[in-house]
C-alpha cells in the first residue's frame, strides 16, 4: 500500500538539507521496524518519494512524502511508532492511504502557502510602511526578475505565480480556518502570508518574491533578515480548487 505522510520540520533541523532529510526518514522507518517495501534489483532501497524539497533555513508544518508499505498497523500506532524513532523537531502529523494509480506527491504539487517574517533586529520598515509598500509592489503590471538555474538564467514575470497574499492569518486562512502554527514568531510583527505557484512547472520560491520586493522598495536585500515557514502544499483539482495533498487519500 502507498501511504502519504505529512510531517513538520522545525527548530534547529531547519538547517538540514533535503538529501539528509531523505536519509533521516529511511533510517527512522527502519528503526521503527515498519514493514516498508523495498525496490527490486542489486541495490534495493525503500520505495519512498518526497513532494517538494524545502530550502535550507526554512521551517515547515506541511511537508509530504509517499512511502510504500507491505503492511501497516492502525494509523495512530504507526504515527507514534515512527515519531518515537525520530526527534522532536521532525514529526509525522498525519497519514493517508493513496488510491491505486494516484499521482505521487512530487507530481501533484501545484501551490504552497508560506509565512515570511522579518526577524527582530533586522527591521527596515514599520508594519504600516511594509504593508503599504507591499500593496504597491503587487499592484505593478509585471514583476520581472532574473531567474537563475544551474544551466541558465532568464527574465521571468513572477506576478502570475503569486496567487494570494495577506498580512494576517485571519485574512489569509479565514476566521474559521485559523490554526495554531509552529512558525517562529517575532516581536516586530512585520510579516506577510503568501500562496505561490509550486511544483515542477512553475515553481516560485518565497525568497525570490522577497528579493524582488526589496529591490522595488529600494532596500538592500539581506537573506538573513527573513524567516520563512511553509504551511501547506496543495494539489489542484479538475475544477481548479487547491486542496492539501493529504486530502486526496483515504484514512490509513
Amino acid at each position: 500500500m502507498m501511504v502519504r505522510m505529512k510531517f513538520m520540520k522545525t527548530g534547529p533541523v531547519k538547517f538540514i538539507g533535503h538529501l539528509d532529510i531523505m536519509r533521516f526518514f529511511q533510517k527512522a522507518v527502519r528503526r521503527a521496524g515498519l514493514d516498508v517495501e523495498y525496490s527490486q534489483g542489486f541495490n534495493p532501497h525503500q520505495v519512498m518519494s518526497f513532494a517538494s524539497p524545502l530550502g535550507v533555513g526554512l521551517t515547515s508544518e506541511g511537508e509530504y512524502l509517499d512511502v510504500s508499505f507491505n503492511s501497516l498497523p492502525e494509523k495512530s500506532v504507526a504515527i507514534k511508532t515512527l515519531n518515537d524513532a525520530m526527534n522532536e523537531f521532525i514529526q509525522v502529523t498525519d497519514m493517508v492511504e493513496l488510491n491505486s494509480g494516484a499521482k505521487n506527491a512530487m507530481a501533484s504539487v501545484a501551490a504552497a502557502d508560506y509565512l515570511v517574517s522579518v526577524k527582530d533586529g533586522y527591521e527596515f520598515l514599520t508594519i504600516n510602511e511594509f504593508q503599504e509598500k507591499f500593496n504597491r509592489f503587487l499592484l505593478q503590471e509585471n514583476i520581472t526578475i532574473l531567474k537563475k538555474s544551474k544551466k541558465s538564467e532568464k527574465e521571468t514575470d513572477i506576478k502570475p505565480f503569486i496567487y494570494a497574499y495577506a498580512f494576517t492569518d485571519r485574512e489569509f486562512f479565514g476566521a474559521d480556518n485559523r490554526k495554531k502554527s509552529v512558525a517562529e514568531e517575532y516581536d516586530n510583527g512585520v510579516k506577510i502570508y503568501l500562496r505561490l505557484s509550486s511544483g515542477s512547472v512553475n515553481n516560485l520560491k518565497p525568497e525570490l518574491v522577497t528579493e524582488a520586493f526589496c529591490e522595488y522598495a529600494g532596500i538592500p536585500f539581506n537573506e538573513y533578515a527573513f524567516q520563512m515557514h511553509r504551511f501547506e502544499l496543495y494539489t489542484q483539482t479538475e475544477d481548479g480548487r487547491y486542496i492539501p495533498l493529504s486530502e486526496v487519500g483515504n484514512e490509513a
